[in-house]
């Protein structure tokens, strides 16, 4: 019987790897095992099977697999070494690091690569201990705010209260991002590992994971992981079972805002709360709580595992670890890249995007999704990492990046930016309920041909009033992809 794996992610059977496998159902011989994906997207549908190598195994992979190919596949010539594959051999991979390796639903496969090992160790930390370890990793928010994680559960662990929550964000909205998407899909028990970590440094015993709306099989597979995890005893610690929950968005953008996720939750429409207090202090039903997107929960395990100063050995100064980039738009290998932070922009573009797509003329590149700013070609040597981007007014978000080439429509682009901003706006704050209706207008005057004297700087004054006065990043970064792509 030959074993082979293929990657059950929503891009991989996007690009029909449910159609392998159901060509290949009854095929003499074969077993086919559904795993986790690597993130070489341009690769998929990727088949991959143990090869002898030396004196061990290692996996060959077969990329753009059609059902004809299964015959070669089987005789294993012309296979690549994954570790030889250019895209993948150049990561380094920490939260990662197991994809496409591992069954999502498999507890035993997730605990023979590690799993499990920064919980045990948390249990036996104290509380202080813990954060110390998070303290020292220099681990800081990758939902898109960048805030120092230790920082956010010390406030938490700190005040008193009946009862504290830990929340993950899973509502991940961006264009060009999907790494919450594959780690809920992919490592559901890496999530619910790093939530434990967390509820045990801040005395929390319930959690809830928002998932959104449009991500329906990973909210089955996180469901089925958290129901796996009940029965096996992961959820139990201090004589009590941490109890964790999914509830389903209902499309809102806004509410991958803490605060706003926070009011859909208790069941009102969501709307962003004023700051401060902020949810540590006062979060869910006025508790603290701790929100943290998937990918930041999903990095504490290594962490806990490895160390804080391991961690914070890789990266620069003030962005330690690694960063992970989600590459779309025109460019040749879109797929997710995980490395440490400080290589530059035309680096990842070059190294592991492999230029532009045949016949398109690179034309700018957006990072930080529809509120993230557009860099020209002259502006590819900044380095990716948290302050670079600061310095340039900008920010690298959740790690979207997307590619446009010449023929695009920058008019069109920017109208579209403050549109999405109009439709997606909480209605809270007037600058960015008014502000981007108004934004879009004037956009569409000049689209129309009926532009006026005066109309950029009407654009960039009223930009200035969405930064500097309105409640949430949704209109206060609004401007920003508008500005730069003007």
């Amino acid at each position: 019987m030959t074993r082979l794996y293929l990657s059950d992610d929503t891009s991989a059977r996007a690009a029909g790897a449910d159609r392998l496998a159901r060509a290949w159902a009854d095929a003499p011989g074969v077993e086919l095992v559904r795993t986790s994906s690597r993130g070489a997207f341009f690769l998929e549908p990727m088949v991959e099977r143990e090869m002898p190598a030396g004196s061990g195994m290692q996996r060959a992979a077969w990329s753009n697999v059609r059902a004809v190919d299964l015959p070669r596949i089987l005789a294993g010539s012309d296979g690549t070494p994954v570790s030889q594959i250019p895209f993948l051999a150049q990561q380094t991979r920490v939260t990662f690091a197991n994809f496409g390796v591992t069954q999502p639903l498999s507890p035993g496969d997730y605990v023979a690569h590690e799993g499990g090992r920064g919980l045990d160790r948390a249990r036996g930390l104290s509380p202080e201990g813990i954060i110390a370890e998070l303290k020292g990793s220099g681990l800081r928010g990758r939902g898109g705010a960048a805030f120092p994680v230790w920082a956010k559960w010390e406030a938490a662990r700190t005040t008193a209260a009946d009862r504290k929550y830990v929340v993950a964000n899973a509502d991940e909205g961006d264009a060009g991002t999907y790494c919450d998407r594959m780690i809920l899909e992919g490592e559901p028990y890496r999530l619910i590992e790093g939530m434990l970590i967390c509820a045990l440094a801040i005395g929390a015993d319930t959690g809830y994971i928002y998932c959104r709306q449009e991500y329906p099989a990973a909210a089955r597979t996180i469901q089925a992981a958290i129901e796996e995890a009940e029965q096996s005893g992961m959820l139990d610690f201090k004589g009590a079972r941490f109890q964790l929950d999914v509830l389903i968005g209902a499309g809102a953008y806004v509410c991958g805002e803490e605060t706003a996720l926070l009011e859909s939750l208790e069941g009102q429409r969501g709307v962003v709360r004023a700051k401060p207090p902020y949810p540590a202090v006062s979060g869910l039903y006025g508790r603290p709580t701790v929100v943290s997107n998937v990918l930041t929960f999903a990095t504490v395990p290594s962490i806990l595992t490895r160390g804080g100063n391991w961690y914070a050995s890789m990266g620069t100064e003030r962005s330690r670890g690694t960063v992970v980039l989600q590459l779309g738009g025109r460019v040749k290998q879109p797929g997710l890249v995980e490395i440490p932070f400080g290589a530059t922009l035309e680096e990842v573009l070059d190294r592991f995007g492999g230029g532009m797509a045949p016949g398109a003329r690179f034309k700018a590149v957006q990072v930080g999704g529809p509120l993230g700013s557009l860099f020209p070609a002259s502006q590819l040597g900044i380095r990716i990492s948290y302050d670079a981007f600061a310095e340039a007014g900008a920010i690298l978000g959740h790690g979207g990046i997307v590619i446009y080439d010449e023929e695009t429509d920058m008019v069109e682009l920017a109208r579209h930016f403050m549109a999405f901003t109009a439709d997606e706006s909480c209605g809270k704050c007037t600058p960015c309920r008014i502000g981007s209706v108004r934004g879009r207008e004037i956009l569409e005057r000049i689209q129309a041909g009926h532009g006026q004297p005066g109309d950029l700087e009407l654009l960039a004054d009223l930009g200035d009033t969405m930064k500097t006065a309105s409640l949430c990043a949704l209109g206060g970064r609004a401007p920003y992809p508008v500005l730069t792509a003007i």
